[in-house]
């Protein structure tokens, strides 16, 4: 079984990883996150914030396999981490309610032993049906936009308001997980020296 530092305090993160046979330690980074877009190109600030966030992790000591993970929304030019308020999380399923978007996550996976990392960003599209306002008023009763990006959390494959969706689901929960397995299975060292 691979262990895993998680830079990270995402119960949803740690849920996936586990299901997916992952043994898994949460150290969140802690930090103060730049722009997405502070390098001018979305995917690369994504990264950027990954390295930043297991390389945080790594100066506190920790020793292993990090790996750190940032996830935004990306509708119609404009970007959805996690709202601030309900106004912002009405805002933010208003302006998915029956057009498709993209959720992107930039990751880091850092071997602590030598420094040596390995980065990338997925991608996964979704399409959305339209929302009623009473429907979106009682998501936003329920609580559940909470701490997820774009204040939406998919229930898939049988989610209520997705109609489409091309890539990994797991991303859109913030860890792509096929891709880390992927990766795992080409560097099966990048863990065993951790």
């Amino acid at each position: 079984m691979t262990r895993l530092i998680l830079a990270s305090q995402s119960q949803w993160r740690r849920e996936l990883l586990t299901a997916a046979g992952y043994e898994v330690e949460c150290v969140p980074a802690h930090l103060d996150e730049p722009h997405p877009l502070s390098l001018g190109d979305l995917e690369a600030g994504l990264i950027h914030i990954a390295q930043l966030k297991a390389r945080t992790v790594a100066r506190r000591g920790v020793r292993g396999l990090i790996l750190a993970a940032d996830t935004v929304g990306h509708v119609e030019g404009e970007i959805f981490g996690k709202p601030v308020d309900r106004a912002d999380a009405r805002r933010m399923l208003q302006a998915m309610s029956g057009v498709a978007h993209e959720v992107l996550t930039g990751w880091c996976l850092l071997r602590t032993a030598d420094g040596v990392s390995l980065t990338g960003c997925e991608a996964t599209a979704i399409h959305m049906r339209s929302w009623t306002e009473a429907e979106r008023e009682a998501y936003l009763d329920s609580g559940e936009w909470r701490d997820k990006c774009g204040a939406y959390g998919l229930q898939w494959p049988n989610d209520p308001f997705v109609t489409g969706l091309r890539g990994s689901a797991a991303n859109v929960i913030g860890v792509p997980l096929e891709r880390l397995a992927q990766v795992l299975s080409e560097f099966p060292a990048l863990a065993r020296e951790a």
